[in-house]
């Protein structure tokens, strides 16, 4: 609906307003006390009627007449002086209102909505109901740039509109309980941002997969199984969040990490054409440099550093860090990082298919993120959050981006210590320069208590639906202007679909119902699409509801370093073995390693000798001794031998195991010294 529509709809509402009650009827009351931003205005019903009082409520606008001018006031508590009501007498009542503005008359009858007063009301001044006309102009955001989004409360002649370029240039907030019907609201803001707005391109996070379902001819839908993200468009930190599962990460092996990543890029490098080696070359390459590189080669360069001769203590760590890289790659969950097609440098396509370049008449991408791994979701929100970024500060106003984050006090708590840090830095970035350079942010959560108020802050825009916690309500009264503090009084009773308004985007706050939304284009997850299937516990079907929970999906093909690790071990144990006899004795020559593997054979396992005088000793005379040392025992003296109809028994004598005693002793002391 256009802005002229606007205007025949207010003419004809005032008309309406005015059938039955004469212009004398407009009455309501006069002024008894007026400060500078509110007015106390006394009325009479009379005889105990209630004709006059039926035209007060809070959360209505009324007018003020002030020589040609009419102030403009919002109700937000009314009682009687007694509180009692008496039939059949007259009972005064008061009125307490806040000042918005008001309409001036120009020389040449023109009128105007403004938000400043020049001629503040006087005592006895005449309050009357509102005009249609009036309320226009009040919500009337201007020419060609608004959008009808619902109706006013007040009076549902009268629509509502919002100016989108300032909604989006200086980032908006959709605030409320749940079930109050914030998802649908977003949907039909993003329905009217796409249309004024052709440039715009729109990423959802959306945690609970629900906003595929509302725009089926306008978004693209990625998921796990539809989702290549490379894991080498990470960040150091990001990358890490992966590999420790959440957990903080060990100082060491982060700083290994941090010296291997440059080294794999540039090996990765190495395998390129001549062009890309050249672009490459200009800077220089570090582990957070979005260069693609191989986990192979990663794995394959701290097998490398395990099997130098020098920094032994920094063994224990790289197996460590070796096993927890091997981990992931193995963890059916994260296919979406580590599979086939995530190797070769994608970074374009990677992005043409997440912030729609070219759009194809799909400007909205749904990145769900409820079948990814929760120790994920905060990397994969970060590497989204940056790229948006830098997408647009690299497209030179070619592309509008907007960022709408759902349930976002997960990813911006309001304690510093929780959350991810490369996140919060992500989503602070846009919310602070993102309007400098085409990057909006759109905030959705039911807990503003529990948002970083820095980045709450920074939305202009705030739609606030019903809340019921009182530090909700108070986060939300410390953003609304002082004028329009009392605005937020009634906050905990609106109905669904309900909001207040305010901001960038309205020039004076409004109580509004939002449109209806087609059934069809209603969020709702992907589940909800089944709740009235055909199967019941009896007939579903366990064993796939277990292999979706296990993610058995096919798996990342990681055979071409399996290989490489399959063929390092042997190798990697005997460089170990000459490396602790080296440093042990220097001079004692290292046993040959080129010798063939045996068999397994029963008689090569460790066992306790018999106790034959003529047969030649087993084992080695120094490693009894050790032996006895280790378990401190006695000298072992021969035993008689049994007789021969009765079968020799072997016993274990208690204590440790020889390996476990060998394993304790340097080896060093195996070899005879003299």
């Amino acid at each position: 609906m256009l802005n002229n529509d606007l205007r025949v709809s207010g003419k004809a509402g005032e008309h309406d307003r005015r059938d039955g009650h004469a212009p004398g009827n407009r009455f309501l009351g006069r002024v008894v006390a007026c400060s500078g931003s509110r007015a106390t205005i006394a009325a009479v019903a009379e005889e105990g009627g209630t004709d006059l009082t039926e035209l007060w409520s809070v959360g209505r606008l009324i007018s003020i007449s002030v020589g040609r001018n009419r102030v403009v006031a919002l109700v937000y508590q009314m009682n009687t002086g007694s509180h009692a009501w008496g039939e059949g007498e007259d009972n005064n009542f008061k009125i307490e209102t806040e000042l918005l503005g008001e309409v001036r008359v120009d020389e040449d009858g023109r009128e105007e909505f403004s938000t400043g007063i020049s001629r503040y009301p006087y005592l006895g001044a005449i309050a009357h109901r509102i005009r249609a006309a009036d309320l226009m102009r009040i919500y009337d955001a201007g020419e060609g740039t608004t959008a009808v989004i619902g109706k006013l409360t007040q009076d549902e002649s009268i629509d509502a509109a919002i100016h989108i370029p300032s909604m989006l240039s200086k980032h908006f907030a959709v605030v409320g309980s749940t079930g109050v019907g914030k998802s649908t609201a977003v949907s039909l803001l993003l329905h009217k941002a796409i249309a004024a707005d052709p440039k715009l391109r729109v990423l959802i996070l959306d945690p609970h997969n629900e906003f595929a379902a509302a725009f089926p001819k306008h978004a693209v839908t990625i998921d796990t199984d539809t989702l290549d993200l490379p894991f080498w468009l990470m960040r150091l930190e990001e990358f890490a969040e992966v590999v420790f599962r959440g957990r903080p990460p060990v100082p060491e092996e982060l700083d290994m990490l941090r010296d291997i990543l440059p080294e794999a890029k540039r090996a990765f490098r190495g395998s390129d054409n001549s062009l890309v080696r050249r672009t490459t070359e200009k800077s220089s390459i570090t582990a957070d440099t979005p260069v693609p590189y191989r986990m192979a080669d990663l794995l394959a360069l701290i097998d490398e550093r395990i099997g130098r001769l020098e920094g032994r203590t920094e063994k224990p760590s790289l197996r460590s860090l070796k096993m927890r890289l091997i981990a992931a790659i193995n963890d059916p969950r994260y296919h979406f990082m580590f599979s086939n097609n995530t190797i070769s440098d994608t970074i374009t396509e990677t992005i043409a298919q997440i912030f729609r370049i070219p759009g194809e008449n799909r400007p909205i991408c749904t990145f769900q993120l409820a079948g990814i791994p929760s120790e994920v979701v905060n990397s994969v929100a970060s590497v989204l959050c940056r790229m948006a970024f830098e997408v647009a500060l690299w497209s030179d106003g070619a592309i509008h981006m907007l960022v709408v984050c759902e349930e976002a006090h997960r990813y911006i708590p309001s304690d510093p210590t929780l959350g991810f840090v490369p996140t919060r830095q992500a989503i602070a970035r846009i919310a602070k320069e993102g309007r400098k350079y085409g990057v909006s942010l759109g905030i959705i959560t039911q807990r503003p208590g529990e948002l970083d108020q820095t980045i709450l802050s920074q939305c202009s825009t705030l739609f606030a639906m019903r809340l019921a916690n009182d530090r909700d309500q108070e986060i939300i009264r410390s953003a609304i202007p002082n004028s329009s503090i009392s605005t937020t009084s009634f906050i905990s009773s609106i109905g669904n679909g309900e909001a207040i308004a305010f901001g960038e985007a309205i020039s004076v706050p409004m109580r509004m119902r939002f449109s209806r939304v087609d059934e069809k284009l209603l969020p709702k997850a992907a589940s909800a699409n089944s709740k009235h299937s055909e199967e019941d516990p009896d007939t579903v079907d366990l064993r796939k509801i277990v292999t979706r929970m296990r993610a058995v999906t096919v798996g990342p093909d990681i055979s071409n370093f399996q290989q490489s690790y399959a063929a390092s071990a042997a190798a990697l144990d005997e460089v170990d073995a000459a490396d602790e006899e080296i440093d042990a004795k220097p001079n004692t020559p290292p046993a040959p390693s080129s010798a063939p593997l045996e068999s397994y054979r029963r008689e090569l396992l460790p066992q306790t000798p018999r106790l034959d005088p003529a047969a030649p000793p087993a084992t080695d005379p120094r490693l009894d001794a050790l032996r006895r040392e280790m378990r401190r025992e006695e000298p072992i003296f021969p035993r008689p031998a049994p007789p021969a109809d009765q079968p020799a028994v072997t016993r274990r004598e208690p204590g440790p195991s020889l390996r476990e005693s060998i394993l304790k002793k340097p080896l060093s002391s195996l070899y005879n010294k003299d």
